[in-house]
C-alpha cells in the first residue's frame, strides 16, 4: 500500500459566522454522522457564541478549498491552576478529520497549531480525551495516557496529559 501524500492545509481560527458554520459541518460529518454521537450531545455550552474567540478558540483546517478538519481548546473546566507550578490548564478537543484528507498530515497539523496557540495565551499543560486509536497521535506530542479507557458517547477514550 503506497502511503497518501500530505496535504497542504491552512489551519486558522474559526472567527466569522461562516467559519463557525464549516466547524459544524465538519463536526456533525465526522461525530454525529460517522461515528454515531447523538446530535444533543455533540453541542455543549463552550460551543455557545458568546464564548466563540474569547475563552474557546476553534480551529479550522482547509485544503484545496475545502473544509477538512476542525478542532477546539479552552481552559480546562474546573482548572484551578493546582499542577506543581501553579500552571493554567487548556483542555485540547473536538478533533475532527473528513474520511478523504485521513493519512495526510492534517489532524498531526491541527494537534501542532492547537498546542501552539495554547501555550502563545500562556497555558503549560494540556489534557484530552483521546479516542484510543488515535492516542498514538498525541503520544508523538509528548501526551501520556491516565488510568483506564472509558467511554464517552459510545466511543473508548483515554485521558491524555502533557506538561511542558
Amino acid at each position: 500500500m503506497t502511503p497518501r501524500q500530505p496535504l497542504h492545509v491552512e489551519i486558522r481560527p474559526a472567527t466569522s459566522a461562516a467559519d463557525w458554520r464549516t466547524v459544524q459541518a465538519v463536526r456533525r460529518r465526522v461525530f454525529v454522522t460517522e461515528q454515531g454521537v447523538p446530535e444533543a450531545d455533540e453541542w455543549d455550552a463552550a460551543d455557545a457564541p458568546g464564548l466563540r474567540g474569547r475563552t474557546v478558540h476553534h480551529l479550522l483546517a482547509v485544503g484545496a478549498g475545502e473544509p477538512v478538519g476542525a478542532a477546539r481548546w479552552r481552559p480546562a473546566p474546573g482548572d484551578t491552576a493546582a499542577t506543581p507550578r501553579g500552571t493554567a490548564t487548556a483542555k485540547l478537543e473536538r478533533f475532527a478529520v473528513v474520511p478523504e484528507a485521513r493519512g495526510r498530515g492534517v489532524a498531526r497539523r491541527l494537534v501542532a497549531r492547537a498546542l501552539a496557540d495554547a501555550r502563545a495565551a500562556g497555558f503549560e499543560r494540556f489534557v484530552l480525551h483521546a479516542q484510543t486509536y488515535a492516542a498514538g497521535l498525541y503520544a508523538g506530542f509528548g501526551f501520556v495516557a491516565e488510568g483506564a479507557p472509558f467511554d464517552e458517547d459510545g466511543l473508548e477514550h483515554v485521558k491524555m496529559t502533557l506538561t511542558d
